[in-house]
């Protein structure tokens, strides 16, 4: 296929998408918000254009990353927006995180013009971002799916096609409640070996192997106790997906005890100052409950 790229949000992890795409020799076109975000592509040979339907107009595919519904409503439906000028055979490869149901009708609304959208949110981090290690999560139509893939590949080593359009979006909903849910437990057990008098170094490295071991534990766990909260993924950013979890929970008619109270816990740790944290913050709110601090 046609292979002239577009990449629109340029943010923590959009930035460093971009630049492996540039990495593996695609030309970009590319718009962010706030352009000093793209002069590092600039600087590669990236086009700076200043509208999304400007980026849409002279790419086949274009690449959504920015932060939550309302942004890829905006640069979609907006003014000048992807859909001013999409055309058929255009496929949107939207990685943000959003609502399931905005989805379906963003899809709905580019294939009436004979363009495709496909929801493909990431899990990974920006490390993962910058490694090209990205989970890739991904709905909608499959044969449009099939022409993007080898170029997702470019972006993750895990790449998984879930079902029709808004899927993608499920399925990361999915991960984020095993994400938050974990997180508060790794804060909670953390807290208790702290309690009690234990190395928490020789705590993380004696479980971490072994049934009790995961991502948060080995990864954020020594953040935690270093006081080291730079983000790789902010609290504001989980609290938003999780917000997502629990509107699309209730619209299914489930309850979901658990990550609802880690949103209830990710607010205290917010309303504390730390929502442009790392999601590792939450130890300092857990911290606070069992009055070690």
């Amino acid at each position: 296929m046609d292979t002239r790229l577009g990449f629109i949000g340029l943010g923590i992890m959009g930035a460093p998408m971009a630049w492996r795409l540039m990495d593996a020799r695609y030309t970009l076109a590319v718009h962010s918000r706030t352009k000093s975000k793209a002069s590092r592509l600039i600087a590669r040979g990236a086009r700076f254009l200043d509208t999304p339907a400007a980026v849409a107009a002279e790419s086949n595919v274009v690449f959504i990353c920015v932060t939550d519904t309302r942004d890829v409503e905006a640069v979609v439906r907006g003014d000048d927006g992807i859909a001013a000028s999409a055309r058929r055979g255009l496929i949107v490869v939207d990685h943000s995180t959003i609502s399931p149901t905005v989805t379906r009708q963003l899809a709905d609304e580019l294939a009436k013009q004979g363009a495709h959208f496909i929801d493909a949110p990431v899990s990974g981090g920006d490390v993962g971002a910058r490694n090209g290690t990205l989970s890739i999560m991904a709905g909608g139509d499959p044969t449009a799916f099939e022409k993007v893939e080898p170029i997702l590949r470019i972006l993750g080593n895990t790449i998984t096609y879930c079902g029709p359009s808004g899927t993608g979006q499920l399925t990361k909903l999915v991960n984020q409640i095993l994400v938050s849910v974990t997180n508060l437990a790794v804060c909670e057990a953390l807290t208790f070996a702290k309690q009690n008098g234990l190395n928490l170094e020789k705590t993380i490295a004696a479980l971490s192997a072994g049934a009790a071991g995961s991502w948060q534990l080995a990864n954020l766990g020594p953040r935690m106790i270093a006081g080291d909260f730079r983000p790789g993924f902010t609290i504001s950013l989980q609290q938003k997906d999780l917000k997502l979890i629990l509107q699309s929970a209730c619209e299914s008619n489930i309850s979901l005890p658990a990550a609802s109270l880690a949103h209830q816990l990710f607010t205290a740790a917010q309303a504390a100052g730390h929502g442009k944290d790392g999601t590792q913050a939450l130890f300092t709110v857990v911290e606070k409950l069992a009055s070690l601090h």
